[in-house]
């Protein structure tokens, strides 16, 4: 327990100018008016109030903010009245008790509305006069330090979450960053225990397995800097559990994998000496790819100012090693605190002038509801996460990155799933486009859409990838059975001999499968020949299997016959599963075509023409009969590539785009390949519904004065 003579003593030896007997009074007062009070601890409750009042000279705060610690539970707490308070201690000291208790009084609600309603408050509070958060600060550190003393579980857990969520978070805002750090963890302690435990069993056995290596290694830093002439002071230390934590989730990795499990800082005396000494480590040691951060020439939001960088450095330990000022790190240390010069003739030391106080303060004036104003704010706390709004206002979190897509599955799964593109902010957006912060999204679905597989290559989220992995292999499982049992019931009725599931199951463990629909599957995805299973089915064939094969002249369909009696219907199917068209030739629903059995794919399709063709020649078994299904009211959509000469003027292309709009098509692609003074060659590809469509566009595109040359590309 601080005594009151070292209470005094300690204000002083930073401020000397400070009031002592306003200092003295305070402290007898509080001592008075909390008389027998206890904590969940059993101390006397005046302990509290010492402790916050304590924490608060080591960021060598004013007399005024001092006293407010000593007494911001007086009056909730106590007999004392308000009016008592501006008496006794002036009207400065007595608005900064108001405000705390406030904030107080608040506290003593319950659950989601309280924290709400608290943060409001405080932002108010703070906004007015920044002090009142650093003495809430102190108090939340106190507190925290204490934690343990309650009983209540849930009781804590809620404190623990709550310092996690607003705190801790306010405290890095304005650089408090050994408070915030921590807050963490002992927040971390509560929230997840037993990770903290095991990070504490790892970091004692790295100091039993290593000894005296932080003393070692400082040893050699300033060595190795005093050398090049730099007056420097080093200090080292080990993370805390909660930040090693959150590194350690954050890349995915394990503990013996990360760098900068011991951290080193170096402190010299100006801008100049800073790049001098990151020059030697970097010459000394070898640097970490990626680990280099200038925060010097662009600090913070915060006001934080440093050189981060990462080497293998002495007894080839990884080590970070931030290379900063002594004001720098003054600044690092204690934030607002280190800006703040208090003095009496101030009356009130504005925050204002933060930005960032300033943007909470905005959203504060246009939010309709605690609830809202607290979901809003987290926006501006929180920057590696997105914070995104339905139309009906509820706050959607995603990681950085995050799409539209993500977002839809974070709302439901089935929203996900039924995805069709998305609004923000009132405009339609690609559904691969990055979402920012306080966007506001409305996802538009259909009962007929399902996830597409390209959807995976932009999705950040775990839950979206998961989902959409799930469908795309559940679809493609189906899509491959469907395709291999008309590949085998085939196979069987060119082989005299009738198809049946029960057939199938007598091979199934020949081949390794568990199912008749597993078998099929994997001949519909080519991992198995049909052959191979008919003459297991039926071992006393005496077929050669190149008398069993399929001719190369029976794939190709008569002219002027759209199907033939064995073709396997082709659907507009989504890209990547058991059914897909040849980039090479880009097939439409009228083209002759012919499937080729890819490993791995399913079956591919090609034009009759095809060069491609050629090169599956040798192996006919490959080919399947196939044609177009009938196509329904709402036709597909498919891609055909035409190649065009343009001439070189402007405006050109915008008529090509507009004649092809106006007849129906759409670009999804345009590449130059060939360009001269005078023409220009182009590969287009373009959406239509068949080949009668296509042609149509071709020869609007050729009536067009502008075009030179326009023909169907192959190849």
């Amino acid at each position: 327990m601080i005594r009151q003579f070292e209470l005094v003593d300690l204000v002083k030896s930073y401020d000397p100018n400070a009031d002592e007997a306003v200092l003295d009074r305070a402290y007898v007062f509080a001592m008075k008016v909390h008389g027998n009070q206890k904590r969940a601890s059993g101390d006397p409750y005046f302990l509290h109030p010492l402790e916050v009042a304590g924490i608060l000279t080591e960021y060598k705060l004013d007399a005024a903010t001092i006293v407010t610690a000593l007494l911001h539970d007086t009056i909730e707490d106590t007999l004392a009245t308000q009016e008592e308070i501006d008496k006794l201690f002036g009207k400065e000291v007595g608005r900064l008790v108001d405000g705390v208790t406030k904030l107080t009084r608040i506290e003593m609600q319950s659950d989601h509305a309280k924290q709400a309603e608290n943060f409001r408050k405080l932002l108010l509070a703070m906004s007015d006069d920044i002090r009142v958060l650093l003495v809430k600060l102190a108090d939340r550190l106190h507190n925290m330090r204490t934690l343990h003393f309650i009983k209540s579980e849930d009781k804590r857990l809620r404190i623990a979450m709550e310092t996690m969520e607003i705190y801790a978070p306010l405290a890095e805002r304005i650089g408090m960053q050994e408070m915030k750090n921590e807050l963490e963890d002992l927040a971390f302690a509560q929230t997840n225990p037993e990770a903290r435990r095991s990070i504490m069993a790892r970091l004692e056995f790295l100091r039993e397995e290593g000894g005296d290596l932080v003393s070692r290694i400082k040893k050699e830093l300033t060595k190795t800097l005093s050398k090049a002439g730099l007056k420097v002071e080093i200090r080292g230390r080990e993370k805390l559990p909660f930040s090693i934590w959150r590194k350690m989730q954050h890349k995915d990795v394990a503990f013996e994998q990360l760098s900068d499990i011991m951290a080193f800082r170096i402190l010299v005396g100006s801008v100049e000496d800073c790049y001098h000494a990151l020059g030697i480590i970097h010459s000394t040691y070898r640097v970490a790819p990626g680990r280099f951060k200038d925060y010097i020439s662009t600090a913070k939001p915060n006001g934080y100012r440093s050189l981060h960088t990462g080497v293998l450095g002495p007894e080839q330990h990884r080590i970070e090693i931030q290379i900063r000022s002594h004001e720098m790190h003054d600044i690092a240390e204690n934030g607002v605190a280190a800006h703040w010069t208090y003095k009496q003739k101030a009356g009130k030391t504005e925050g204002r002038q933060y930005r960032w106080i300033r943007e909470l303060l905005d959203i504060l004036d246009h939010a309709t509801s605690p609830d809202e104003f607290l979901e809003h704010t987290k926006l501006e706390m929180y920057q590696d996460q997105v914070f995104c709004f339905t139309p009906r206002g509820d706050l959607i979190n995603m990681p950085q990155g995050a799409t539209p897509v993500d977002f839809a599955y974070a709302v439901h799964s089935e929203v996900g799933d039924r995805c069709v593109g998305a609004k923000v902010n009132g405009r339609m957006i690609p559904l691969r486009k990055e979402l920012r912060n306080g966007d506001q999204v409305e996802i538009l679905t259909s009962k007929v859409q399902t996830p597409s597989p390209t959807w995976e290559r932009f999705v950040v989220t775990g839950k979206a990838r998961a989902r959409i992995r799930r469908f795309v292999h559940s679809q493609e499982r189906e899509q491959y059975q469907q395709l291999g049992r008309a590949i085998l019931q085939r196979a069987f009725r060119e082989e005299g001999y009738e198809y049946t599931d029960k057939a199938l199951s007598g091979v199934l463990k020949v081949f390794n499968q568990g199912s008749t629909d597993d078998l099929a599957s994997q001949v519909g995805a080519g991992h198995l020949h049909a052959r191979d299973i008919v003459e297991a089915v039926f071992p006393g064939s005496k077929k050669k299997r190149d008398q069993n094969v399929i001719p190369l002249t029976k794939a190709k369909p008569k002219a002027g016959k759209g199907s033939s009696k064995n073709a396997i219907p082709i659907k507009g199917l989504i890209a990547g599963m058991a059914v897909h068209y040849a980039g090479c030739c880009h097939p439409l629903p009228g083209d002759r075509i012919v499937g080729i059995i890819t490993t791995g794919k399913g079956v591919t399709i090609h034009t009759i023409d095809c060069d491609t063709l050629e090169t599956y020649a040798d192996t006919p078994e490959r080919w399947l009969d196939v044609s177009w299904q009938q196509q329904t009211e709402t036709p597909d959509v498919y891609v055909g590539r035409v190649h065009l000469t343009v001439v070189n003027e402007p405006g050109v292309l915008g008529t090509l785009s507009m004649v092809i709009g106006k007849n129906g098509g759409n670009i999804s692609n345009l590449k130059i390949i060939n360009r001269s003074q005078e023409f220009y060659d182009l590969l287009i590809d373009i959406e239509v519904e068949n080949l009668k469509h296509l042609t149509e566009i071709i020869a609007a595109l050729r009536a067009t004065p502008a075009i030179d040359m326009v023909e169907r590309a192959r190849g």
